[in-house]
């Protein structure tokens, strides 16, 4: 958790970064740029690339660093309340819908992708898998108990981790489906 909500929050300052500089000048060339599929320029310039009214990215920066803390915190032995958990766990549920949302939007809107962008995604996807792991593993989420023995059951199986490979795998591969030679174009 705390190594994905780090790469998040470095792709969250480039990207942060880069927003400024597009706003300073429409026309700049980002490094990102790479041909008509890889390009961060195409992404950031569309609408969705500011949801709220300011460039997405600026939330990573603000999340990014709550997460980090819970991360480290847990490794020096801190134990947070429940309530505390679950509502971490609704919260960064919100975050990696919005994710792929915006996914979705690059793909087949937008028409282009952003290789911190994408970083995003897939860290985003990780922190969720690892933060549902610890809330299923400590009880967290207000299962219903045979749900709650089931998913403790998977946990401590592994499959959660054989899950979360399939889905990043399986997102690598509706990529290369969707876009093909383009990509390294």
């Amino acid at each position: 958790m705390l190594f994905s909500a780090c790469l998040s929050l470095t792709a969250s300052l480039v990207l942060s970064i880069d927003a400024v500089r597009l706003a300073a000048d429409p026309g700049t060339s980002l490094s990102c740029n790479l041909n008509a599929v890889i390009s961060c320029g195409t992404v950031a310039s569309s609408w969705q690339a500011q949801l709220l009214g300011f460039p997405n990215a600026f939330l990573g920066l603000m999340a990014e660093p709550v997460v980090i803390t819970i991360a480290v915190a847990s490794l020096g032995g801190a134990r947070f309340p429940r309530w505390f958990m679950f509502s971490a766990q609704v919260v960064y549920s919100i975050g990696l819908v919005f994710a792929y949302w915006l996914l979705y939007q690059s793909m087949f809107h937008i028409g282009a992708l952003c290789p911190w962008c994408l970083l995003v995604t897939a860290s985003t996807t990780l922190v969720f898998s690892t933060l549902t792991h610890v809330n299923i593993r400590d009880g967290n989420l207000w299962l219903p108990p045979r749900i709650q023995a089931a998913l403790t059951n998977a946990v401590n199986a592994g499959f959660d981790a054989i899950i979360v490979t399939i889905w990043l795998l399986t997102l690598a591969l509706v990529i290369v489906l969707k876009y093909g030679a383009q990509l390294f174009a």
